[in-house]
């Protein structure tokens, strides 16, 4: 018995005799969740060139104006988020990793606040949630590199002891 899970589609096929049954429900999970996933990349990918279209054509705004910008570039930064999202649960389905990694949910976390940051009034912000903001960035930043850190030095260790 392999405790890896099929990388391909086919491989999923071919491999579902010798999945445990953990397994087997983790991949059914994360397919479906992919497919759901997918419909929602539609979706935002519909609704931005609509947006998009409606934004430049039809009301002839300029994309340079600050509040076109900040709202076709927020629309991009949900794709993007659906996407890397996406393209984490495809592990889950196809690769040897099997859960999903702290790291890719700190990337997606810091995506998130990204676009949160973006689509600010920063007239609108209070000191307080600025600073509450700017804690949550510095303390995705340091988890993130606090977990890079610890996995280069496992890689390290790893390539020192010949494996």
């Amino acid at each position: 018995m392999t405790s890896r899970l099929p990388r391909q589609w086919s491989g999923v096929r071919r491999d579902w005799v010798i999945l445990t049954a953990y397994q087997r429900f983790e991949t059914l999970v994360a397919l479906v969740l992919q497919a759901v996933v997918g419909l929602v990349i539609l979706v935002a990918l519909y609704h931005l060139t609509v947006s998009v279209v409606e934004a430049l054509v039809v009301e002839s705004l300029d994309p340079l104006e600050h509040v076109v910008f900040q709202r076709i570039f927020g629309e991009i930064m949900t794709l993007l988020i659906a996407l890397e999202f996406n393209h984490t649960l495809r592990y889950v389905a196809t690769d040897e990793r099997g859960i999903i990694q702290a790291r890719i949910v700190i990337v997606i976390a810091i995506l998130a606040l990204s676009r949160k940051v973006i689509m600010l009034e920063l007239s609108e912000v209070t000191p307080g949630q600025g600073a509450a903001l700017a804690g949550l960035t510095l303390a995705l930043g340091v988890t993130y590199w606090l977990i890079r850190d610890r996995d280069e030095r496992r890689l390290m260790k790893k390539k020192a002891s010949g494996q």
